[in-house]
């Protein structure tokens, strides 16, 4: 998928952004060399940022959920 600009985002899926978003974030990565001083590839990082916001987001709402809140997430 090239990358869209941001006033094309709209028409993609969740899916399709997120999939947009993990290959740029693998791309930051390799750019930088992050993925050296774990011996971990590139892709793998970025699968594991990505499981960390889905994390995050998840638990975000379990919080607002115990304390009664609404989080529009």
């Amino acid at each position: 998928m090239d990358r869209p600009f941001k006033s094309q985002f709209s028409k993609y899926s969740q899916q399709e952004k997120l999939e947009c978003f993990r290959k740029e974030l693998e791309n930051l990565i390799n750019k930088y060399n992050l993925e050296n001083k774990s011996n971990t590839p590139d892709f793998i990082l970025a699968d594991y940022l990505i499981t960390c916001l889905k994390n995050f987001e998840k638990t975000s709402k379990r919080r607002e959920k115990w304390y009664g809140k609404s989080l529009h997430i």
